[in-house]
């Protein structure tokens, strides 16, 4: 019955298939959610601006009660005298 190569592929194709349609991709109901949790800091120095601005967002996501997913994206200017950082990271809950 399996013994011809285009009914074993076919065969595996649909399997494959199946497994595609079946995976979990996080989009069905009842699965996690997620947003961009920010925190931002002006400080006197970068060093302190860059630390203050991660405390921000771990204290947004912690309000949330969320979990930081991936890597935390910092940005900063530094005009004088202050310094602006804003951190941003994906959250999920």
């Amino acid at each position: 019955m399996f013994n011809h190569p285009l009914r074993i592929a076919a065969l595996f194709g649909a399997a494959i298939i199946a497994l595609v349609i079946t995976s979990d991709d996080g989009h069905a109901a009842g699965r996690k959610s997620c947003v961009l949790a920010g925190g931002e800091a002006t400080m006197i120095t970068r060093g302190l601006a860059e630390f203050m601005a991660n405390a921000a967002l771990k204290n947004s996501m912690k309000k949330m009660d969320a979990t930081g997913v991936g890597p935390v994206s910092l940005k900063c200017n530094d005009p004088a005298p202050l310094t602006y950082c804003k951190a941003n990271q994906r959250a999920c809950k």
